[in-house]
């Protein structure tokens, strides 16, 4: 049979075996713990589902024609906390399982032992107990709830971790915290640290305003955090600056968070 033939058949062969493989992915973050598969029988009842199994692009080098096998992270020098990405390459008419999945999502666990902040803004704190990495958020309240502010990664080691975060104060008493929020939806909170801030307090004019909005301390133009809604609790306009163009807003009455105040305003069609 000519070379040329006999290439074309393998080649239909090898297209023709690609198209009956299947994947099944999963990705997350190391947790120091290994992940579970269930591996099926094929169809036919020779061998097992899963013909490969790939991490982060690199082959798993263990035994996987088994019902159950482990994917041990340990063999890929993986560093807890970092990004996995795992493929199960298998025939179709066969559906392996991750069996424990949730050991790449991250929880929350840990136990704030001391949080300080400074009158210009320079908030610390310390934690210990943490079992994955996970964002900090910082908070803020004011405006009637706790707002986001920023955020800082954790480090998650289960001894002392210190942290440090500049946040921008408001005028007057301010209230802060540290919060993580995990696979589970659930937030895990610090206790509140406080401080009287030396910020000069903020208005704003016109009351009745037909372009702009302008925000002022001691008479001077300043620039300050703030959120617009409307009369039914739509938030319409975010932004830190000294003025807001309130040019497309139809006329009625609106809602304004700034500083750390909550107040309204009216929008009229003529000056």
């Amino acid at each position: 049979m000519p070379r040329t033939l006999l290439f074309l058949i393998f080649l239909s062969a090898f297209h023709f075996a690609s198209a009956q493989l299947q994947l099944l992915s999963l990705e997350g973050t190391y947790q120091d713990k290994n992940l579970l598969v269930n591996n099926p029988p094929m169809p036919d009842g020779f061998g097992f589902c899963i013909s490969k199994v790939l991490v982060n692009g690199e082959i798993l080098p263990a035994v996987i024609q088994t019902s159950h096998f482990e994917i041990d992270f340990k063999l890929f020098h993986l560093k807890k906390g970092e990004q996995v990405f795992v493929v199960l390459e298998h025939a179709s008419g066969c559906e392996p399982r991750f069996i424990n999945p949730e050991v790449l999502l991250p929880k929350s666990t840990f136990e704030c032992s001391k949080i300080k902040a400074q009158a210009n803004g320079l908030l610390s704190w310390t934690s210990t107990n943490e079992t994955a990495v996970l964002d900090y958020a910082i908070e803020q309240f004011k405006w009637g709830r706790w707002v986001e502010v920023g955020q800082v990664k954790g480090k998650g080691l289960k001894g002392a971790n210190s942290y440090v975060f500049q946040l921008s104060p408001h005028s007057g008493k301010n209230i802060v915290r540290v919060s993580q929020t995990d696979n589970s939806g659930k937030t895990r909170v610090s206790p509140s640290a406080s401080f009287v801030s030396n910020v000069k307090a903020v208005s704003f004019s016109p009351a009745k305003v037909h372009q702009n909005l302008y925000f002022k301390a001691d008479g001077k133009a300043v620039k300050t955090k703030f959120e617009i809604y409307d009369a039914y609790g739509n938030l319409l306009k975010t932004g830190y600056n000294s003025t807001v163009d309130c040019t497309n807003f139809v006329s009625g009455v609106y809602f304004i968070n700034y500083d750390n105040k909550s107040e309204k305003f009216i929008k009229i069609d003529v000056p």
